[in-house]
């Protein structure tokens, strides 16, 4: 009897111990299964985003260059010209000769080569003669002091092919001149006062100027040994006052 009821207990108990079990995991979750597409889109997105955070680190480790504005302007250098104080600088010497008179200094050269005249004279040329105006001294204009004595000298390069030699003058036109003004001629007639072409002559008068108040001309020109006129009309212009 005892042996018949051994194993029906036991079987019991088995029985009893598999229906615990079996409650004890009635209502629990379910174990997740693996889904295999999640997991790939996973890892693609986080490497997606590491390589994004590690080309934004790059670009902005990398250095980074203004460039030059197109309106800038390189700055240049700037000299200043050496500058000579005192008196102003004075062109080269004149010629020293002259004709009957002391030479004078100080020629005020014309800014161009203009001849000095009134007189709507174009052609100062005759035949080899010619001559051009290169400066003067005492300007148009100056003041002179009643029956004071002053000078003009004027000088006159020899633009022709011949030689101004004997018998050429410098004369003086008193029917175009103030008559209150006394002019003269200056004569050439010695073989030092020849004046070859391309080379200057300086011709000085002294004069004295009126004793009345007021402006006064009067005028020069070159003529050859044989009574013809050539070179500018040149002349001076005082007021006396």
């Amino acid at each position: 009897m005892f042996v018949r009821k051994f194993p029906r207990q036991t079987l019991l108990t088995l029985i009893a111990a598999a229906l615990f079990l079996v409650g004890c995991n009635v209502g629990a979750a379910p174990s997740p299964t693996l889904d295999v597409n999640a997991i790939n889109t996973a890892i693609v997105g986080t490497t997606v985003a590491q390589l994004s955070v590690q080309f934004t680190q790059t670009a902005l480790a990398a250095p980074t260059s203004s460039p030059a504005s197109s309106d800038t302007q390189a700055v240049l250098p700037t000299f200043a010209l050496p500058t000579q104080s005192g008196a102003s600088p004075t062109t080269g010497a004149l010629p020293t000769l002259s004709f009957n008179t002391t030479p004078v200094a100080g020629f005020t050269p014309l800014a161009t080569s203009a001849v000095s005249t009134t007189s709507g004279i174009s052609n100062t040329a005759a035949g080899c003669n010619d001559g051009l105006f290169i400066g003067e001294t005492l300007p148009d204009g100056s003041k002179v002091g009643p029956g004071k004595n002053f000078e003009k000298a004027w000088e006159i390069k020899n633009t022709g092919t011949c030689t101004w030699d004997e018998g050429y003058a410098f004369v003086f036109l008193p029917d175009r001149s103030s008559s209150e003004i006394e002019g003269y001629d200056i004569v050439i007639n010695q073989s030092d006062e020849f004046t070859k072409p391309n080379h200057s002559q300086s011709f000085v008068v002294k004069l004295t100027a009126p004793t009345t108040s007021g402006e006064y001309k009067a005028y020069w020109q070159l003529r050859t040994d044989d009574g013809t006129f050539f070179g500018p009309l040149v002349y001076l212009s005082i007021i006396v006052k």
